[in-house]
């Protein structure tokens, strides 16, 4: 599913960019950054691609078990007057066997793109997120966990279309009496068809206190030059949300609505809801429970729960757990895992995963 740079490629890029370093460094604050995640993946049944039955039960070690692998470099240069010019690179990374992962399968397929900032907004151009993501990220039940959350759910229905945008422009808002808002549009790029690989989305978000609204959308077309990353990144479809989370103490409880209506195909309606819980500030938990219905035909339909712990053993290294059940009827295949199980058989299916997550 995913293709790799020849090798010298890739050594010449490495070579281009240790050899600028300096020079960019002297003028702007450039930082690396990054997420190591390993985990050990266990399900109860697994489908399989090639006969779309159960292949039986799988323990198997996958990357990004809790919060996917990634390093990348961002960096800003003040302008003066209030401007700043902005970028990051960030690259997806498969800790199982060194290959590129959780991104469009290109060498920067997570985030490649170059903006401005100001007093009045922030404008950004290239491989991006679009508010729709961003929007269920804010209000996942679980945080966007790879495992047993709405990752699953989004990615097994129209891939990392939506996520990871190529050719995008975005503008989004200074906050304003808590109201803060994003526009993102992605050409297709293909002469004589604007429509092939048109994407746009948009959302507002209202923050009050400890609390958070937030409602968005996506309209996309299949084709464009996009549709030649390694992992299909134009699914077309259309998407809507609105989720909100309340914080108190150390609880914060979320709830959320989001429909994939993808062309020629299903309607999917989402319904959300979890809390988390700090017990201590290194030992939090969590729970939540997503029912997806097919507005097409409403016999095809699934409930998934996941629950899961993570331990801080320091500022950037902590243990996490996480227990999911998911029980599909009809046509649905929700899977319970993003890596490993993203597709899953008819009836009871029980998953969990064990892992270590390092950040630097």
């Amino acid at each position: 599913m995913t293709s790799f740079p020849p090798l010298r490629r890739v050594a010449v890029a490495a070579a281009v960019l240790l050899a600028n370093m300096s020079s960019v460094h002297a003028q702007s604050a450039v930082t690396l950054y990054g997420v190591v995640d390993a985990g050990i993946l266990y399900t109860s049944k697994t489908l399989s691609l090639s006969t779309g039955q159960n292949a039986g039960h799988q323990v198997s070690m996958i990357t990004g078990g809790h919060t996917p692998s990634l390093f990348g470099l961002k960096g800003t240069e003040d302008l003066g007057g209030g401007i700043k010019a902005l970028f990051a690179l960030e690259s997806g990374i498969d800790v199982s066997n060194g290959g590129f992962a959780d991104s469009n399968g290109n060498l920067f397929g997570r985030q490649a793109w170059v903006g401005l900032s100001s007093d009045y907004g922030v404008v950004k151009a290239g491989v991006q997120y679009s508010p729709f993501a961003l929007s269920l990220i804010a209000t996942d039940a679980r945080d966007a966990s790879y495992f047993g959350s709405g990752v699953p759910i989004y990615v097994g229905s129209v891939g990392v279309t939506g996520i990871f945008n190529a050719n995008a422009i975005s503008y989004t808002t200074p906050t304003i009496a808590g109201f803060q808002g994003s526009a993102m549009l992605a050409l297709g790029g293909i002469a004589g068809n604007f429509q092939a690989g048109h994407q746009y989305s948009a959302s507002l978000n209202y923050s009050f206190g400890p609390a958070l609204i937030s409602a968005a959308m996506y309209s996309g077309n299949a084709g464009g030059t996009a549709s030649t990353t390694p992992v299909p990144s134009t699914v077309q479809f259309t998407g809507r949300t609105i989720g909100g989370s309340y914080r108190y103490d150390r609880l914060t409880v979320k709830a959320g609505f989001v429909n994939y209506k993808v062309a020629g195909s299903f309607d999917n309606r989402v319904y959300e809801g979890g809390a988390a819980y700090a017990l201590t500030p290194a030992l939090t938990i969590d729970a939540g429970a997503w029912y997806t219905s097919d507005g097409n035909d409403t016999s095809n339909h699934s409930i998934l729960a996941a629950t899961g712990v993570v331990y801080s053993l320091s500022k950037a290294t902590s243990l996490y757990g996480q227990f999911a059940y998911v029980n599909n009827h009809g046509k649905m295949n929700t899977g319970v895992s993003t890596n490993g199980a993203l597709y899953g058989v008819s009836g009871t299916t029980i998953g969990a995963t064990a892992g270590i997550r390092h950040l630097f």
